[in-house]
């Protein structure tokens, strides 16, 4: 299968790859985990790293641009560890299974197990950050990936469209995606992963 790009969207300044910017996230990571997100400013971060304010501007032009940096981390491991799991089913029905099973466990290992930093992917989720749209978009692709392989190797249906398969079955991976979605899904994340992809394994049947 075609690989899933990692890359995601952030609003950084400055050199890309300088030793800076991640003392500045590492720093904001931990301190927006003791202290949360909202009830943090710029200023806090400063104070915290030992930077002045307006050096931190000259690599992140906002507080959200630090959370975003910080998310862009955090779903892109989620990411690979989803693609690792799809690759390590060799047809596409136990890559579908594989796939909705990931999506539970990363997620809530991710998202839940530190409540500080579950504010920053609250406030991407609501204010539909730049990071969490490629976020939504890498995931669909991987899954148009699965279903066409599918397709091809008569595994799956091929009347319905594509595109209708992969919104209809993503619409049903998303509870376990969003993070706003998630904690109102804790009671079934142990049966979610085999249920749901038992459902739609039949409804893909040709």
């Amino acid at each position: 299968m075609k690989k899933t790009s990692t890359t995601y969207p952030v609003s950084a300044r400055g050199p890309a790859d300088h030793e800076v910017r991640d003392q500045i996230v590492a720093a904001a990571t931990e301190h927006f985990s003791r202290y949360g997100y909202e009830k943090t400013t710029v200023s806090d971060l400063a104070k915290a790293i030992g930077f002045s304010k307006a050096y931190i501007y000259k690599f992140f032009e906002s507080k959200q641009a630090i959370g975003e940096m910080i998310c862009a981390n955090c779903v892109g491991r989620i990411e690979t560890e989803i693609r690792a799991a799809i690759d390590q089913a060799d047809r596409p029905p136990e890559k579908l299974r594989r796939m909705f099973k990931a999506i539970v466990e990363s997620s809530l290992q991710l998202f839940s197990q530190d409540r500080k930093l579950y504010e920053i992917a609250a406030s991407a989720a609501t204010e539909r950050w730049q990071v969490t749209l490629a976020y939504e978009e890498h995931i669909q692709k991987m899954l148009r990936e699965v279903l066409q392989e599918g397709r091809q190797t008569g595994d799956f249906e091929r009347k319905t469209p594509l595109d209708e398969t992969a919104m209809s079955i993503y619409l049903v991976m998303r509870p376990y995606l969003n993070p706003l979605l998630l904690q109102h899904s804790f009671d079934y994340t142990e049966q979610a992963p085999a249920l749901l992809s038992s459902l739609v394994l039949r409804s893909l049947s040709p």
